[in-house]
């Protein structure tokens, strides 16, 4: 029993110096450190690469064989294909049942802002093919298991809920942007909150997990170097999971921050200061929308045969289809290069169905998370992007590459999971375009302006990172901890007793001081 707890208090001890060791100020943000000094000037200083195949990375982003410099010189060229994309009909009508029921708790949190209000189009407005009647149809032709709940249902291969078909409204996405609606607060936090806390992994999946050495702890990756033991990392599922979640907050916060009410004027404009509170005070936020770029791009490539062989057209003449499908192939074409997603990295290992279950499970919850939401434009677009990344996830860890083949399984995907997909991409391109204007108002402030929302940013980064009130204790206690961790390497011999005299400073640390709801609670209004 002793050396269980020895153990344990190893282990807590280098979650404490995690935690508490002193920022470091890197070159880029894009370095594989947690920065947490001068971390506004890295975010909007930094100039985006013009040129990049993905080769010689100074910025590897994990899971890939890409590079953040890839990523950044082809976004703008993929922003505007995608821009287009979107507004052609096959891919701005969009069905979804908004008004189910919140499935975890009872919804009293209606955003009454007449900015969450949303509009749907009638169904004689909509192509026959795409009706509710037709595609009910479709999905009844499937030959795969469906799994049926009020209003939804999934397969064994889905990582999301799907709306049924034959119920919903249909929304043109084309005049429904994701900006600014006012939807704030405990009830939008409480959804975040549910999200991290409840569906991300924990230490109950942890233990499904094999060949690594987890971390006890859900931390950003970047601070959990003091957890990993005998070069052995955190589960990479796990941290995919995270990334995949995070980077879809970072890219909402981003939206909400590009497309802000002025309350004064009235006017729709971007806000800086919201830009770098919620994401560009934390760096590693903005890694992981480049994260569901690669991800999704690698999606998008490995589709390429079904989605070339899609039918798009609407009206009958398919001179439209033929402008949708030239969109397209210049999406696939980039996504080919950009798209170096290692998906054989994951699920391996006599766990790895087990686990692969689990992550499914996570995801799919998260995707009825958003029948919570209160605002309906929010919920709209949570469901879309939720559905669109679920859909990737599919695409890789679910289809080879003989399922893919669109003659053998013309059904594979429904027609709402093409169209979040693409919409999904579209949104966090956007994202970064929106990062590159947001360095442009930077370089215009003056030196004063400037100084003010930098410090500003950091004490947010500050208090994120580790509270005033338990900053004092980790600093008394911050010699224990380094004593007890060089003891506990050169032997055992006076390791229990310093053990026993720290056992209780170790416990008093851990109290919650409100970090344990993890990003949700720092940046959780949608």
């Amino acid at each position: 029993m002793k050396y269980i707890l020895l153990c344990r208090a190893i282990r807590f001890a280098a979650v404490l110096q995690a935690l508490y060791s002193t920022p470091v100020t890197a070159n880029s943000f894009l370095d594989d450190t947690l920065v947490r000094k001068g971390q506004v000037q890295s975010v909007l200083e930094h100039k985006p690469a013009q040129a990049s195949q993905c080769s010689n990375p100074t910025g590897p982003i994990e899971a890939t064989l890409c590079d953040y410099e890839t990523v950044e010189s082809v976004n703008k060229g993929l922003y505007g294909n995608l821009s287009a994309l979107v507004h052609t009909p096959f891919f701005k009508y969009f069905q979804v049942d908004l008004y189910r029921e919140c499935p975890f708790w009872s919804e009293n949190g209606s955003c009454m802002n007449p900015s969450c209000a949303i509009t749907t189009v009638d169904e004689s407005d909509i192509p026959e093919k795409w009706r509710a009647a037709t595609l009910s149809k479709v999905d009844a032709s499937s030959i795969e298991k469906r799994h049926e709940l009020p209003g939804c249902y999934y397969r064994d291969s889905d990582f999301c809920f799907l709306d049924d078909s034959k119920e919903g409204d249909y929304f043109d996405l084309s005049t429904v942007p994701e900006r600014y609606t006012g939807y704030s607060g405990d009830d939008a936090q409480r959804v975040w909150r549910s999200i991290y806390q409840e569906n991300c992994f924990g230490l109950s999946e942890l233990n499904l997990m094999s060949g690594k050495s987890p971390s006890l702890v859900s931390l950003p990756d970047s601070m959990t170097d003091g957890l990993r033991t005998n070069g052995d990392d955190q589960c990479l599922e796990k941290r995919v999971y995270y990334k995949v979640i995070s980077g879809l907050h970072a890219s909402i916060s981003t939206h909400i921050c590009y497309d802000w009410l002025n309350q004064t004027t009235g006017e729709w404009t971007p806000n800086l200061q919201c830009f770098i509170s919620r994401v560009a005070s934390h760096p590693e936020r903005l890694q992981y929308i480049y994260f569901n770029s690669v991800l999704l791009q690698r999606a998008v490539a490995r589709l390429e045969p079904y989605l070339m062989a899609y039918d798009y057209c609407s009206t009958g003449t398919h001179e439209e289809d033929e402008d949708t499908r030239e969109l397209l192939s210049n999406v696939i074409s980039t996504a080919k290069v950009v798209g170096k997603f290692n998906e054989k990295l994951l699920f391996r290992g006599e766990n790895a169905d087990v686990l692969k279950e689990e992550f499914k499970t996570h995801f799919r919850n998260v995707t009825r998370i958003m029948d919570c939401v209160g605002c309906d434009k929010c919920r709209l677009w949570g469901k879309i992007q939720t559905t669109g990344l679920a859909t990737a996830m599919k695409v890789l860890f679910e289809l080879d590459e003989k399922t893919l083949d669109p003659k053998a399984n013309p059904n594979l995907l429904q027609r709402a999971e093409v169209v979040a997909l693409i919409n999904t991409l579209h949104r966090i391109t956007e994202s970064l375009e929106a990062f590159n204007h947001f360095r442009g108002m930077w370089a215009d402030l003056d030196s004063p302006e400037s100084q003010n929302l930098r410090s500003e940013a950091e004490h947010i980064a500050s208090d994120t990172t580790h509270s005033d009130k338990n900053g004092s204790k980790a600093s008394n206690h911050n010699g224990h901890v380094g004593q007890l961790l060089t003891l506990c390497r050169e032997g055992l011999n006076g390791c229990t007793e310093l053990l026993q005299q720290g056992i209780s400073a170790l416990g008093s640390i851990f109290k919650p001081s409100g970090k344990d709801k993890g990003p949700g609670a720092m940046y959780g209004d949608l």
